[in-house]
C-alpha cells in the first residue's frame, strides 16, 4: 500500500468518526478539516457508500450516519459526556500542538459512540462554552504526544535542545514526568550528559527522537521527587 492509500485509507476511517459524532456535517467542513479540496471529500463519501456505509444525505445541509451504524453500547452518562466536552475547552487553552491534536480526536470518538440526543446536547455543549483565547492561541510545542509514550514505555528520548543562553545541545534523557506551567510544559528527565536530572522546556526543543533503547524506571513518586530535591 502506497503512502497516498495509506492516507486516504486514514482519512476515510476519520470521516466516519466524523459523521457519527455530529448530527450533520458538510462537504466544506470536512474538507476544511482535512486539508483537502470538497471534490475529494465527494469521491470519498462516494467510495464509503459503495464499501456499504450507509452515509445519509440531507440536500442542501449535509452528510449524516444513519442511526445504530457500528455504535458500541452507550458507555457514557450525559454528565460524564458533559464533563469531558468541557475538558476539551480547557485543553484548547494548552499550547502543545499534538496534545490538543490527539484529545480533540478523542473526544470526536467519544462523541461518535453517543446516541443522537446525546450527540446533540454534547455538540451543543461544545458550541456554547468558550473560555478566553482559547482557540486561536499560539502553540509553541509540538511534542508531548511523543514524551508520554516514551515515559510510560521506559524509552529514552534524545533531544535538540536550546536553553535560555540560546546554548545549543544534544542530550539523551529519560523522561520522568511532565508539568504543565503557565506558559509552558516541562519535562523533568535523567540527562544522561549532566548525570542528574533536568527540567527542559518543551518550547526550547528543537527536534525529538523516541529511541528504541529503554531505561530503568526510576523507583520514586513525582511527590517525591520534590521532596527529595526540594
Amino acid at each position: 500500500m502506497g503512502d497516498q492509500d495509506t492516507k486516504r485509507l486514514s482519512r476515510l476511517t476519520a470521516i466516519i468518526t466524523q459523521l457519527q459524532s455530529k448530527r450533520l456535517i458538510t462537504a466544506a467542513d470536512l474538507a476544511e478539516r482535512f486539508n483537502v479540496s470538497v471534490r475529494t471529500i465527494y469521491r470519498d463519501i462516494r467510495a464509503l457508500e459503495q464499501a456499504g456505509v450507509p452515509v445519509l444525505t440531507e440536500e442542501g445541509r449535509g452528510y449524516t450516519m444513519m442511526e445504530g451504524y457500528r455504535i458500541p453500547p452507550l458507555m457514557f452518562t450525559e454528565k460524564q459526556a458533559n464533563a469531558l466536552v468541557l475538558a476539551e475547552q480547557l485543553v484548547l487553552k494548552n499550547r502543545d500542538r499534538s496534545f490538543v491534536q490527539d484529545y480533540c480526536e478523542a473526544i470526536d470518538k467519544i462523541k461518535a459512540i453517543l446516541r443522537e440526543s446525546g450527540k446533540d446536547k454534547a455538540n451543543l455543549l461544545s458550541d456554547r462554552t468558550r473560555f478566553n483565547q482559547n482557540i486561536n492561541r499560539e502553540r509553541n510545542s509540538s511534542y508531548i504526544s511523543e514524551l508520554q509514550y516514551a515515559l510510560t514505555n521506559f524509552f529514552q528520548v534524545r533531544i535538540n535542545y536550546v536553553n535560555k543562553d540560546d546554548s545549543f545541545s544534544d542530550r539523551i534523557v529519560e523522561p520522568f514526568a511532565l508539568i504543565s506551567t503557565t506558559e509552558n510544559w516541562l519535562l523533568i528527565a535523567w540527562c544522561r550528559l549532566r548525570k542528574e536530572f533536568r527540567y527542559f522546556r518543551l518550547d526550547r526543543m528543537l527536534r525529538i527522537q523516541v529511541l528504541t533503547e529503554k531505561f530503568e524506571p526510576h523507583k520514586m513518586t513525582l511527590q517525591q521527587y520534590f521532596d527529595k530535591f526540594y
